[in-house]
């Protein structure tokens, strides 16, 4: 990964962007593609959606109408919210008592520094918890609801209610680092690691003069509470075919039952997901991408609905050929995400590989 794209990658991961706070990240995403892109727009939900026109876009077709790309448009969405804190009562004392947004583990956060993201600015604060000396021997053995624990922010009563206001966020206080052997670790990876995919894709498609489908790079919000910006991007979209580019769970450190939730290692490529939330085309067509670019790929069974946007878009509009690339992350949720710079490189590829192949001919109906 060359220097800019890691910086771009880094500045991802620490612009904060706690779930429904993601403005910070959609103008990053903006002006990172506005001279690649030939639309951006940004809905009332706060998702953005960069287009890149194929070669086929605008070709009258046999009925004599316009505008209308006779190959598929293909959408691939990755979420730019992180999981995170709320504000919701700040103490006579001056002490925050906070909320989570998505899935928070309250086991992780005592003695955590955090960042409270206020109008004035950012506030260091850290997650206080009453020491071991003074707490009993059975309650060592439990974890802290977080509606028990507070954050301290080391200033004046006075001074913590002049600047925090209920609703306020607060992120993981850690950031971006390189480590071992093309890894990297930060917070929120999930999911600005498949938002910096798909601003890749379209910057790589955007030097390409012969690739026929429309490329609509879509950064969602609010996934992280239940898909949100991935079922009103879906619908306002409209395209033939919808990838949700996330993260996975990598199973390859201690502690992880590979038998009850398969193996899928760090390093070994994107991961290409396959079950009902999936068009059996569309899993195929991206195999064959991987193959095709020499690719390593791995495979992971989806026997439910996904936990990617990928679950309400595939149901938009009478139906979307849906499709879910992931890139595999170790502690997910947490302040310390893992992941293999060489597959988000990976997941690029393929995924500009499986738009180039798609031409007027092709079709997502299952067994036609």
């Amino acid at each position: 990964m060359n220097k800019d794209h890691l910086a771009f990658l880094q500045e991802l991961v620490q612009t904060p962007s706690v779930t429904g706070t993601e403005v910070a990240v959609a103008s990053m995403v903006r002006e990172r593609l506005e001279n690649y892109a030939d639309e951006i727009e940004t809905d009332v939900m706060g998702s953005v959606h960069a287009r890149v026109y194929g070669t086929a876009h605008g070709k009258t077709i046999e009925d004599g109408e316009v505008n209308v790309p006779t190959a598929p448009t293909v959408m691939v969405a990755g979420h730019m919210d992180e999981i995170g804190l709320m504000v919701h009562y700040i103490s006579d004392e001056g002490f925050l008592s906070v909320s989570a947004v998505g899935g928070v583990d309250a086991g992780l956060l005592p003695g955590l520094r955090m960042d409270v993201h206020t109008e004035s600015g950012v506030l260091r604060g850290v997650v206080g918890r009453a020491p071991i000396h003074l707490v009993s021997a059975e309650d060592r053995k439990k974890v802290t609801p977080i509606n028990k624990l507070v954050i301290d922010l080391g200033l004046p009563a006075k001074e913590v209610m002049k600047k925090v206001t209920i609703g306020d966020t607060v992120t993981y206080g850690v950031g971006f680092e390189e480590f071992g052997k093309k890894l990297a670790v930060s917070r929120a990876f999930d999911d600005k690691a498949g938002v910096f995919v798909a601003c890749r894709v379209a910057e790589e498609l955007a030097k390409l003069k012969s690739v026929k489908a429309d490329y609509v790079c879509c950064a969602t919000v609010q996934e992280e509470i239940g898909l949100r910006g991935g079922a009103t991007s879906g619908y306002n979209v409209n395209p033939e075919v919808a990838i949700a580019v996330d993260v996975t769970h990598a199973t390859d450190y201690p502690g992880i039952n590979q038998t009850k939730h398969g193996k899928i290692e760090l390093g070994a490529g994107p991961v290409i997901g396959r079950g009902p939330n999936i068009n059996p085309v569309v899993y195929e067509r991206l195999v064959a991408a991987a193959k095709k670019e020499k690719i390593a790929y791995q495979i992971e069974a989806e026997p439910r609905v996904t936990g990617t946007d990928a679950g309400e878009m595939q149901v938009q509009r009478g139906g979307r050929a849906t499709g879910v690339v992931s890139i595999p992350l170790r502690y997910m949720h947490t302040p310390t995400e893992v992941i293999s710079l060489d597959d988000i490189e990976a997941c690029i590829k393929l995924l500009v590989r499986f738009v180039r192949d798609l031409d007027e001919d092709v079709s997502f109906v299952p067994g036609m």
